[in-house]
């Protein structure tokens, strides 16, 4: 097997695909696992990278090792209580607002005087200056992303204590026409940092979906610019496929 080059340990890319066998039942409760010379095999790597891989499922409850026995699945990682649901990939800005609107969120940290946005050449014309605020939106007491939000200077001022404590997008949605003209966001996968994994109270290394939303008014300005991390086993993206056309 092999695994990514990135910055997470190997014994934690290995830690992960363990737990998933246990989570998916492939290993059962009370199974006896694969012996460390196995699993040495199977992975291409030390007895140290392998026992430290067993240790981290130790520790969370999954596995207990007995000496001259192996060891044996004690435990299932613990299962999320809900799961949010994009069901097209050209979602409207009233519906994001719609999924937005029960979430609570939990401001990390806010910058009232940062002057620029991470912009690409393609997003739209900067606005003077934004506020930037780094957010977790939590819904059921359960964090599920992490945003950090660049929002035009201007719009912000209008309500700034509603903007500092409600779900941006929600509050946007109720911008006069004109206000958000163009909507766009991009979709890639990746894996959680140590940062991330605390703020969502998920293990290094677990998928994430990371989203880029743009949103831009009728002089093509760039008014919001949200990059979001959602977690992984939260996040579902559905979409429907054309069947072909007649021929």
């Amino acid at each position: 097997m092999s695994f990514s080059d990135s910055s997470v340990p190997r014994y934690l890319q290995i830690a992960d695909v363990l737990r998933k066998r246990i989570a998916r039942g492939i290993w059962k409760n009370g199974e006896k696992v694969p012996s460390l010379e196995s699993l040495m095999g199977e992975f291409g790597v030390s007895r140290v990278t392998v026992r430290q891989a067993i240790d981290v499922l130790a520790r969370e409850g999954l596995v207990l090792p007995q000496r001259g026995r192996g060891t044996f699945v004690t435990g299932t990682p613990p299962q999320r209580q809900w799961q949010r649901e994009w069901q097209t990939v050209h979602a409207s800005v009233d519906g994001l607002a719609q999924a937005f609107k029960d979430t609570q969120p939990r401001i990390v940290n806010i910058d009232e005087l940062c002057s620029v946005a991470p912009l690409q050449p393609s997003d739209g014309i900067p606005a003077d200056r934004y506020v930037y605020m780094r957010r977790v939106h939590s819904e059921k007491d359960e964090p599920y992303c992490v945003i950090e939000i660049y929002l035009d200077e201007a719009i912000f001022r209008t309500a700034p204590d509603r903007y500092r404590s409600e779900a941006v997008i929600p509050l946007l949605a109720t911008l006069p026409q004109g206000g958000i003209t163009q909507a766009r966001q991009a979709l890639t996968v990746g894996n959680a940092d140590m940062d991330i994994a605390k703020l969502l109270n998920i293990h290094l290394g677990d998928a994430v979906a990371q989203v880029r939303r743009v949103f831009t008014d009728k002089d093509g300005r760039v008014i919001y610019l949200g990059e979001v991390i959602y977690s992984g086993d939260l996040f579902r993206f559905e979409m429907d496929i054309e069947p072909p056309h007649p021929r």
